[in-house]
């Protein structure tokens, strides 16, 4: 299921990004990788933040469709 289907609260675990090579590297620079945890904080006018290891991360639902959890 992609991240972007998740609800706030919601505690998941990558299993796959998808997508072009670029955004793969993007989401990889920002924490997202393989097996780690993600805890979805909020949804606000289509754009999820997220808590990913120490830190907060805003992204866009167009970049949380590629994340799979």
């Amino acid at each position: 299921m992609p991240l972007a289907m998740a609800n706030p609260g919601d505690v998941k675990y990558i299993k796959r990004i998808g997508g072009r090579e670029d955004i793969k590297k993007h989401l990889e620079q920002l924490g997202f990788i393989v097996g780690v945890m993600v805890k979805v904080i909020s949804v606000i006018g289509g754009n999820i933040i997220v808590q990913i290891k120490e830190s907060r991360v805003a992204i866009s639902r167009e970049m949380a469709m590629k994340i799979f959890v």
